[in-house]
């Protein structure tokens, strides 16, 4: 009785611990909630943006070294989940936290960015790799990729699936490794999972053809 006691116990408890350590990516919080809800300005926006642009550049283009996304043509969904993960601290950030903390801009602002920066143009112009493994990097996309961030890299707003064409490469790059070695703490775990096995050369070829992926796509 004792013995079958503890074991209940014991099995509970890591239940619970398993529980607590599952990753929580989508896992609603007031402030994202409340973002959401808010009708974004798109005008507001672009005065709000003026403090993105040092790094992420007029019209939210981005550069093609990697160091800062194209943000042009993002979903507002996708875009506000990850400013307010990284003033919430579920996404690590230290570059990007002065400009998004709670002392640089508010909930609304949060908002009317994400109103301003869904609807820029995404030019073709993005950086791209050297194209010698777009065979392998297609075949790793549609097995693993497309069911996600579809099949022309549109991506999922109700479901925070970023639009992935029209990005970077390598950004592309930094993040799938990031991902892949759990180093961003945010990621979908399904993505984690995906990508687990990932070798740096296959993140390279992926990456590589998820960027020539067309930007042309319909709002």
């Amino acid at each position: 009785m004792v013995i079958r006691a503890f074991s209940a116990l014991l099995i509970a408890a890591l239940g619970c611990s398993l529980a607590m350590a599952e990753p929580q990516w989508n896992k609603p919080y007031p402030e994202l909630t409340e973002a959401l809800r808010l009708k974004g300005d798109r005008a507001r926006g672009e005065d709000a943006f003026v403090i993105c642009q040092g790094c992420h550049r007029v019209g939210a283009l981005g550069r093609a070294d990697g160091s800062y996304p194209r943000l042009a043509g993002q979903h507002a969904s996708v875009l506000i989940k990850q400013i307010a993960d990284v003033r919430s601290g579920r996404r690590s950030n230290p570059k990007m936290l002065p400009f998004a903390d709670h002392q640089a801009i508010s909930v609304q602002e949060i908002a009317d960015i994400a109103a301003y920066l869904t609807t820029l143009p995404v030019p073709p112009d993005n950086g791209r790799g050297r194209g010698n493994e777009l065979g392998r990097g297609e075949r790793l996309y549609v097995m693993d990729c497309a069911s996600c961030h579809g099949p022309r890299g549109e991506g999922d707003p109700q479901r925070y699936y970023p639009r992935v064409s029209g990005q970077h490469y390598r950004y592309l790059v930094r993040e799938g490794i990031l991902i892949r070695d759990g180093a961003r703490k945010n990621a979908n775990p399904d993505m984690v999972k995906a990508i687990r096995q990932y070798s740096d050369e296959d993140v390279a070829a992926v990456s590589d053809y998820i960027s020539r992926l067309p930007v042309d796509l319909p709002r």
